[in-house]
């Protein structure tokens, strides 16, 4: 029995090195690494983001100087210069806009968000290579989807898993690429679990948490990381303790997940892409619903209602969202994303923007209901299966159901698919022109080869070297 585990997966994190990584998740990290890109670069012009960026800007983290000297790291929706700590914020702010950074199933937990702000922007202002990034992002992503799994299901009922868990990952980010030692990383976590925040309550307001969670995850975690580099102590039983994070957040906390497998079972790899552009609670429905109207040749017209049998969790974060009066709170209305499902094929973000409150997706949203189903509740979090129930016009009911939404490990997004989603994405925003996107994207495919991590934007090119594949 581990007696200790805070300390074992601070170690871990701490003492990871790129060559004990296999070569899949090498890969699997650089396609989420691309997926994420897209996402960050999307945030641009979103209204709490910006006014992240600029408080930012007032605290003095943020100059107006956009030259090759004005600042250590990168702010990827205005290519200003500033600290890590501030870039780390406002490019996880703008990472967890538009709903299409990846999750975790079992943590129910979004990595990316707040682990690739943190790596990219210390990456940066240390000159590391690129697999001094992939090795920080692998300890972030470990790190945080087995504290996520740890915490359990009576922690997310409350809290966001990404502003909690989240907040540990980006510290042992920092601190792999600060190069702490086990003791120092000890302390980051410590420093970093006495900070962890983010209540689901937000929702029910339309409010603009979700970006402070992440935006405060990525910011605590450099701190928590650069603080324990100088010295600073933090709790050593942060994560089990008796007055520690389970202890205040949890009912059903394992403290075996925190070690699972350490090194055997890589949980990077089991990481879902979004493929809909809403709360991954509305995915498995929202597939299953598709696959019925395939099947049966049906238009969206046809139907009379919708049944989505969904798992305890679905409720606790759809549920208070009856009528959505905003873009980001129709993407946590099921009703909404199956209307867009049903009558554009998808719910991408364009889709949201222009057609979230238009007639018959209202419409719809009001033919839609959720329903608690026993066997959906027991498979989750590790398995999200789709379930739906079809009444039709002439009367008939139809059944559809996907055990892995698109997205999932199993069905996952090939690299052309990750390559469209990202163009989309960028020219969403506008962050990025067409000719500007395809040079990020050949540089973000190779960046597990590049000596230096560089500014993303204006920056030379870097070389790539070959690396071999992890034994």
């Amino acid at each position: 029995m581990n007696d200790h585990p805070s300390r074992t997966l601070a170690t871990f994190a701490a003492q990871l090195r790129f060559d004990a990584i296999p070569h899949d998740v090498v890969e699997r990290t650089v396609n989420l690494y691309v997926d994420w890109l897209g996402s960050a670069l999307a945030g641009k012009g979103a209204r709490p983001v910006e006014t992240i960026a600029r408080f930012a800007r007032a605290a003095g983290g943020a100059g107006a100087c956009t030259g090759e000297h004005a600042g250590m790291a990168e702010v990827l929706i205005d290519r200003r210069r500033t600290t890590p700590y501030f870039a780390a914020m406002i490019n996880a702010a703008a990472s967890h806009f538009v709903e299409q950074d990846d999750v975790h199933n079992g943590s129910v937990f979004h990595p990316a968000a707040v682990v690739f702000p943190v790596a990219l922007a210390l990456a940066q202002a240390s000159n590391a290579s690129g697999r001094e990034f992939i090795a920080a992002v692998v300890a972030g992503y470990e790190t945080g989807i087995r504290i996520g799994e740890f915490l359990g299901r009576s922690h997310y009922k409350i809290f966001h898993t990404t502003g909690t868990a989240g907040t540990v990952a980006a510290a042992a980010t920092a601190g792999r690429l600060l190069g702490l030692t086990p003791e120092q990383m000890l302390d980051a976590f410590g420093s970093a679990g006495t900070q962890a925040s983010g209540l689901w309550e937000f929702l029910r307001d339309a409010a603009d948490s979700k970006q402070l969670h992440t935006a405060m995850a990525a910011a605590n975690g450099v701190m928590a990381a650069t603080l324990a580099a100088d010295g600073f102590k933090g709790a050593t039983h942060i994560l089990e303790g008796a007055q520690g994070m389970a202890a205040g957040m949890s009912t059903d906390a394992d403290p075996t997940r925190l070690t699972d497998r350490l090194g055997e079972r890589w949980a990077t790899i089991e990481t879902s892409f979004k493929y809909h552009a809403a709360c991954r609670h509305t995915h498995p429905a929202a597939d299953a619903l598709l696959a019925v109207i395939d099947e049966h040749g049906l238009d969206a017209d046809d139907i009379v209602r919708v049944t989505a049998h969904v798992h305890q969790g679905a409720l606790d974060v759809l549920g208070p969202v009856h009528t959505p009066v905003t873009v980001h709170q129709a993407k946590f209305n099921m009703g909404t994303v199956l209307g867009l499902v049903a009558y554009r094929g998808r719910a991408g973000v364009n889709d949201f923007e222009r057609d979230f409150a238009v007639g018959d997706i209202v419409a719809f949203r009001d033919k839609v209901q959720m329903a608690l189903d026993d066997e959906v509740d027991r498979a989750y979090p590790a398995r999200w299966i789709g379930k739906v129930s079809v009444l039709t016009r002439d009367g008939r009911e139809l059944q559809g159901r996907v055990d892995e939404p698109k997205g999932d490990p199993g069905n996952t997004l090939s690299r052309d698919e990750i390559d469209a989603k990202f163009r989309q994405l960028a020219a969403f925003s506008g962050a990025a022109t067409d000719a500007e996107a395809a040079q990020l994207l050949a540089a973000a495919w190779n960046v597990a080869t590049v000596p230096h991590v560089g500014a993303l934007f204006g920056g030379a090119p870097q070389a790539a070297v070959s690396i071999p594949a992890a034994a």
